[in-house]
């Protein structure tokens, strides 16, 4: 071992000092990168040669040092609130799944600043398409492998009849009898009691079911299900300008409580619509009634159907939920976005562009939908960068003082090379 020796050891000094200063000055200028995971750099000594060995030592000269390896921080970042629904953050291990549009490459990020493009697809903003597990048509969560999520934005969503409807009411015990019963030329007079209720047809148009609640006996009520006579077709329409299409009796004991049947159907065979819709529409009806001495009241009534309507919003909820909402109040969803986690983060590859692709370092992805295992899913939300400036600011004094002791090793070694060669002048 001699001085040339030692000029190498001080360039790999600078060598492994200037690498370090790359890794911090790639943590700096990703310090407002949405989801960027910082990096820091792990020296060790190069052994060149044992010179000499006693009973209680080993004496060995090193020739400097070298960079082992790059390791990733995957501790989590604070989260920056957004104004758009399709901004998502994750709190937990989990990395969002995307596929390149354009083959069967699957990537993984941090970097939930998602949209949906031209073909409805949500993707990142290089084109890749966000992964999830579909729901199936009638609207169950969905299994099997992840696929692209995508909505159709031009879509709408076809009229359903109303095939139900749900009245939750309260009659009055202490109103009179009303004798003779239901008048349909009357209904007003001949009746204690009525609530509207819009139904739908199978093209979606409206028409209103007004049911009359009729006293006919202390504990005995007559109902009657009535429609606009000009909306039925002329062949089943009465001559009156309304039309009943229901009716029944409601029997309460001394406790006001409905005993026997509290569900019914309407008449098929007038709910022939004259707008041309489907010839015959199957209605079922239901009283969860009281009578009760307090006022009649309707505290709600409910009805399945519902007219076409397109698409008006998407949405992304915590549970990574993607929805679309129609003009008509009703709402679909989509997909369930699903997460990855890894048994070991730091061995993922990055590929640029807050991108990282698994490797056999990272082990195989698990995947699965948001949770307390694979991470919790906040909306309006990007995770920043783990970046810590201070930390990168005291490492930058750090090895600019490696750097230049490690350049001073060099000067002085030639200095002391020159007095070696000047011995023999």
């Amino acid at each position: 071992m001699g001085l040339t020796s030692t000029l190498y050891s001080g360039i790999s000094g600078l060598q492994t000092n200037a690498e370090a200063m790359s890794v911090t000055g790639n943590n700096i200028s990703n310090s407002n990168t949405i989801g960027y995971k910082s990096s820091s750099t792990v020296f060790s000594d190069m052994l060149s040669a044992t010179i000499s060995s006693t009973s209680t030592s080993v004496n060995q000269v090193g020739r400097g040092s070298e960079l082992t390896t790059v390791r990733s921080n995957f501790s989590q970042g604070s989260f920056q609130s957004t104004s758009s629904d399709t901004d998502l953050a994750i709190e937990g291990d989990g990395f969002f799944m995307l596929s390149a549009p354009t083959s069967d490459e699957m990537v993984y990020t941090r970097n939930g600043a998602f949209n949906f493009d031209a073909n409805g697809y949500l993707v990142n903003a290089d084109g890749y398409r966000v992964q999830g597990q579909l729901f199936d048509a009638d609207g169950t969560p969905g299994g099997g492998d992840p696929e692209d999520i995508q909505i159709d934005l031009t879509s709408q969503v076809p009229a359903q009849e109303t095939t139900n409807i749900v009245l939750t009411t309260n009659l009055n015990s202490g109103e009179e009898v009303i004798s003779g019963g239901f008048d349909l030329s009357d209904p007003a007079g001949s009746s204690n009691y009525s609530t509207s209720t819009q139904i739908y047809d199978a093209l979606g148009e409206t028409h209103l079911a007004t049911t009359y609640f009729t006293k006919t006996d202390d504990q005995t009520w007559e109902w009657n299900t009535v429609v606009d006579s000009a909306d039925l077709d002329p062949s089943v329409a009465s001559s009156e300008e309304l039309t009943v299409i229901g009716s029944g009796t409601l029997t309460f004991d001394d406790d006001g409580q409905l005993i026997g049947d509290n569900a019914f159907d309407l008449d098929t065979t007038t709910l022939m619509w004259a707008n041309g819709a489907d010839s015959t529409q199957n209605i079922a009806i239901e009283f969860d009634t009281t009578q009760f001495s307090s006022s009649s009241v309707v505290f709600s009534q409910n009805q399945n159907g519902y007219a076409p309507g397109e698409v008006v919003e998407t949405s992304i909820n915590s549970d990574g939920v993607v929805s679309v909402s129609y003009s008509n109040g009703e709402t679909l969803d989509i997909a369930t976005i699903t997460l990855a986690t890894f048994s070991n983060p730091g061995g993922l590859v990055k590929e640029g562009n807050s991108l990282y692709s698994a490797s056999s370092y990272s082990g195989e992805p698990q995947i699965g939908t948001p949770g307390a295992s694979q991470g919790i899913i906040y909306t309006n939300s990007l995770e920043l960068s783990n970046v810590d400036l201070s930390q990168e600011f005291v490492d930058m004094i750090t090895i600019q003082n490696g750097y230049s002791a490690s350049s001073k090793v060099i000067t002085t070694t030639d200095e002391m090379l020159q007095e070696v060669i000047n011995l023999i002048r």
